[in-house]
């Protein structure tokens, strides 16, 4: 069974900006129309395409099915789905853990931890794009 462990923060400033040792982009769109039950994923990453099958479990654990799919078909799931996402100028490091006690040493542009908070989440982010949140 595939499992995916991951906290989200948000970044302070670009300080991040010099660990950098190779870009990827990566464009993402959901099929699911919904946080409940799975959501599903088609990311175009560079030259590759995957499918995605995640849902929560618990914390900061979820399942996570990740398929390799052809290019042509992700590209015209893509090219159907409407919620391209305008998330500039939020940024948000992921970071990927082997268990949920696992400790972790938080670098200095590290801000607020969002782990959790759906509205932070990527899929919410693609339906409710950052660009279009009221400021509080």
């Amino acid at each position: 069974m595939a499992f995916e462990i991951e906290r989200r923060f948000l970044i302070k400033n670009d300080n991040w900006k010099e660990f950098i040792n190779k870009k990827i982009y990566i464009e993402q769109g959901y099929l699911s129309k919904s946080l409940d039950g799975w959501i599903i994923r088609v990311r175009l990453i560079g030259k590759n395409s995957k499918i995605t099958l995640k849902k929560h479990i618990k914390g900061f654990t979820n399942f996570e099915f990740e398929y390799s799919i052809p290019r042509s078909d992700a590209e015209t799931i893509m090219s159907n789905l409407s919620n391209k996402e305008n998330n500039y100028p939020l940024k948000i490091a992921e970071i990927e853990l082997s268990n949920e006690k696992e400790d972790l040493f938080l670098p200095s542009f590290i801000s607020e931890e969002v782990t959790g908070l759906t509205h932070y989440s990527n899929f919410s982010l693609a339906n409710n794009p950052f660009s279009k949140w009221k400021e509080n």
